[in-house]
């Protein structure tokens, strides 16, 4: 369950050294971070039940007394995971994520996320969501160590024989057009990524479509729509029934407008050029037969 009241949260990944998860939340306290709940999300392995063993009796402690734990189980009480072996396992573990980060975020929190506990590729899946639903104020967080490694005896909070850095990771967040729309409307991550992908795409069509109409003249767009089906100067030259000389310099004109579209790109702008950023529109807009309708 997520509290209401919830104001700053440290979600990690939990594994086999439960330190991992103390260390980076005394780090976050030191430097004045309210935190007052964490949620740890984990497998079912009996290594990882005995660390959350552990971290619960620690936060029942003088340590961290006011802070809520949060023990969030992979899968669900009745499908919990054990392990990652499959695709389906890591999307399982997305979904996961996902829907906890989302929950805290429609309470108001701010999220302090941790990527230095678990397999490798929660930090990477816990990322992703990062990336679709992070807000200005939501960090990331990876815990270095030095003088310390997995199976030394475990020191639980700071001393002066651990070394170690909180590291703060960078995360490229999506627009907050995209964020709000995934707060209120999709459940899924993929389902999110999906849309954003097809958003995209939709984009660069009237991006294409704008250069198509408005930046060539209607014998460029002829020219251009007959290279992009993969004519050479001959046969448009044919189709059209015009000489090859003219062709040539239709297409310098358009590819020099490709250039200025594209601005100026450091590549040379040619048939390859006009080919890749003009042929899926033209597709699109004509079939593959593509009538000449302009």
């Amino acid at each position: 369950m997520v509290r209401k009241d919830a104001t700053e949260v440290l979600i990690a990944t939990v594994g086999s050294e439960p330190q991992v998860v103390t260390l980076l939340l005394d780090s976050l306290i030191d430097q004045s971070f309210n935190i007052n709940e964490v949620a740890l999300i984990y497998t079912s392995s009996p290594n990882i039940l005995a660390s959350i063993e552990i971290l619960a009796t620690e936060f029942t402690t003088f340590y961290h007394p006011r802070i809520e734990l949060n023990p969030i189980l992979i899968g669900g009480e009745n499908a919990g995971l054990d392990d990652f072996r499959t695709d389906e396992d890591v999307n399982i573990y997305l979904q996961t994520i996902y829907n906890t980060i989302k929950s805290y975020k429609q309470s108001g929190a701010i999220i302090h996320l941790s990527i230095a506990g678990g397999r490798k590729v929660m930090g990477i899946m816990a990322m992703v969501a990062a990336q679709i639903l992070f807000g200005p104020k939501d960090r990331a967080w990876y815990l270095f160590t030095e003088g310390w490694s997995p199976g030394d005896s475990r020191e639980l909070h700071l001393s002066t024989g651990n070394r170690h850095k909180l590291l703060e990771v960078p995360v490229l967040r999506l627009e907050e057009s995209y964020l709000l729309l995934g707060m209120s409307e999709f459940m899924s991550p993929t389902e999110l990524i999906h849309w954003q992908e097809n958003l995209l795409k939709n984009k660069k069509m009237r991006r294409c479509r704008e250069f198509v109409e408005h930046w060539l003249t209607k014998a460029e767009r002829k020219v251009a729509l007959l290279a992009c089906q993969g004519a050479d100067n001959t046969a448009i030259a044919k189709q059209l029934i015009k000489q090859e000389r003219t062709v040539a310099n239709q297409l310098t004109s358009i590819y020099g407008k490709l250039q200025e579209w594209l601005d100026y790109p450091e590549h040379k702008v040619d048939r390859r050029t006009l080919i890749a950023e003009l042929a899926p529109y033209f597709s699109l807009k004509h079939g593959d037969e593509g009538k000449l309708d302009y």
